[in-house]
C-alpha cells in the first residue's frame, strides 16, 4: 500500500492503526468498550461524554439525603424520650483502607464543567496548596473555548477554576483552583513499584456522588488501552499505557486517584470497558470490574510541562503501523511497519517497511495498540532498543526517539 503521510506530532497515522487490541467496534453486541469516564452534571439527563467523544445512554439518578445536624441520638421508649452522645469513632488501623481514605480525600476535588452546549463532571488530585489540580482531558476540554470549570473540596468549599494546560495525547490536563492558599497536596508515588495482586484504591465522585472510596487490586500493568479514535480515519488514537484495577470506577471518576496502601497516588482513573448493553437507548454501562489508570510517573511528567508551557512533548518513532498476524492461528504477533517517517527515528535506525516490530525496550510488544502506548509513555529524545522481525530472521536496532508537541 502507498506510504500514507505521518501526522505533524510523528505517532502512527490512524489510517494504518488497527482498532484496539482485541476490543471490537463499536456496532459489535454484548462486547467489550472502552469509554473515558465522564457524566454531565444534569439532573436525571442522558449522560453525554462532551468532547471526548465517548457517547453515553445511560439515566442518571442523583439520590440526595438529608442528614440531621444533631450531634445527639434519640430514642423513644413507651413514653419516655433518651438522648445519648454518638460514640466516639476510634482511629483507622494505619494501613488500612479507612485510614488512606482519611489522608487522601482532603486531596481530592470534585470537578463541573458548565457550558452553553452542557457540561461534564470529573475528579481531580490536588498538587499544591495554591491549587494547581491534575484531572484528565476529557473532563475540562469542553471549556477550553469558553465556560466555567468549578471544583469542590472534600469538605464542601466550591470556587471556580482556570485551565493552565491541556494534553489530548495522554488525556491529562492541568487546571488551578483560583484565590486558595490552604487546599492539602496528594503525596505522590511511584507507580514503577507495584505489582499485579497489589491493593489500590480509588477516589472520586462517580456518578456525581463525590467523596466515594473503592477498593480492589492491581490486575495487569502496562495495559495498552485505546480509548479515542480507536477506528483509524485520519486521527491519530489515544492509547494509554495503563494500569489496570478492579476497584469499582463509574463515569465521574475520571481524573481522580488510584492509591496504593501507603496513601500515595500511583495512578489517575481514566477510563472503564463495559459491556455493550443499551437498555436506555445506546451508550456506557456502568463497572463491570475492568478500570484503567494512567501510571503517575508518566502523568507527572505531562504536568511539569503543562504547568511551565500549557503544552506537552512526547516521543516520536516515526513509522505508520497496523497489527502483524499469525497466518495459521490468526493471532497478533507484532507491528508491521507500512510506513517510515524519512530521516525519521525508526529511518535513522535501519527500520524498513515489512518489518515485524515484536520489541520496545524491555516490553514485547504484540499488535499496534502496545506499540503506540509504549512509545506514548517513553521519555522524548531517550534511546531504546527496538527488536524486529525481517524475512524471519530477528534484529535488533537502537533508535533515539524524537520529540513532538500534541498541542
Amino acid at each position: 500500500m502507498p506510504a500514507p503521510t505521518p501526522p505533524a506530532a510523528g505517532f502512527p497515522p490512524a489510517g494504518d492503526v488497527a482498532p484496539a487490541g482485541g476490543f471490537p467496534p463499536p456496532e459489535s453486541s454484548g462486547r467489550r468498550r472502552i469509554w473515558p469516564i465522564v457524566v454531565v452534571a444534569v439532573l436525571l439527563a442522558l449522560v453525554a461524554g462532551g468532547g471526548s467523544g465517548a457517547v453515553v445512554g445511560r439515566y442518571v439518578a442523583r439520590h440526595t439525603t438529608t442528614a440531621s445536624p444533631s450531634s445527639t441520638v434519640s430514642s423513644t421508649t413507651g413514653n419516655s424520650a433518651t438522648s445519648s452522645t454518638a460514640p466516639t469513632v476510634p482511629p483507622a488501623p494505619a494501613g488500612s483502607i479507612a485510614a488512606v481514605a482519611k489522608q487522601l480525600l482532603p486531596s481530592v476535588v470534585s470537578i463541573i464543567v458548565t457550558t452553553d452546549q452542557g457540561g461534564d463532571e470529573g475528579t481531580g488530585i490536588v498538587l499544591s496548596s495554591d491549587g494547581y489540580i491534575l484531572t484528565n482531558n476529557h473532563v475540562v476540554e469542553a471549556a477550553a473555548g469558553g465556560g466555567i470549570v468549578a471544583v469542590t473540596t472534600a469538605d464542601g468549599r466550591s470556587m471556580r477554576a482556570r485551565i493552565v494546560g491541556r494534553d489530548p495525547t495522554s488525556d491529562l490536563a492541568v487546571i488551578q483552583a483560583v484565590g486558595v492558599t490552604n487546599l492539602q497536596p496528594a503525596a505522590i508515588g511511584d507507580d514503577r513499584t507495584l505489582q499485579v495482586g497489589q491493593q489500590v484504591i480509588a477516589i472520586g465522585s462517580p456518578l456525581g456522588l463525590s467523596n466515594t472510596v473503592t477498593a480492589g487490586i492491581v490486575s495487569a500493568l502496562n495495559r495498552p488501552v485505546c480509548t479515542q479514535n480507536c477506528s483509524g480515519g485520519g486521527t491519530t488514537p489515544t492509547v494509554l499505557d495503563a494500569i489496570q484495577t478492579d476497584a469499582a470506577i463509574n463515569p465521574g471518576n475520571s481524573g481522580g486517584p488510584l492509591v496504593d496502601m501507603a496513601g500515595r497516588v500511583v495512578g489517575v482513573n481514566t477510563a472503564i470497558a463495559t459491556l455493550d448493553q443499551q437498555p436506555f437507548g445506546g451508550g456506557q454501562s456502568g463497572n463491570i470490574g475492568v478500570g484503567f489508570a494512567i501510571p503517575i510517573s508518566e502523568a507527572m511528567r505531562v504536568v511539569k510541562e503543562l504547568e511551565a508551557t500549557g503544552h506537552a512533548t512526547h516521543a516520536v518513532l516515526g513509522v505508520g503501523v497496523r497489527d502483524s498476524v499469525d497466518p495459521t492461528l490468526q493471532t497478533p504477533n507484532g507491528c508491521l511497519v507500512v510506513s517510515v517517517t524519512a530521516g525519521g527515528p525508526a529511518d535513522r535506525a535501519g527500520v524498513r517497511v515489512g518489518d515485524v516490530i515484536v520489541q520496545f525496550g524491555d516490553r514485547t510488544i504484540r499488535d499496534s495498540d502496545s506499540l503506540i502506548a509504549a512509545t506514548h509513555a517513553a521519555v522524548p529524545n531517550s534511546t531504546v532498543t527496538i527488536g524486529f522481525v525481517r524475512n524471519g530472521s530477528r534484529h535488533t536496532t537502537q533508535v533515539t526517539l524524537g520529540s513532538a508537541s500534541s498541542g
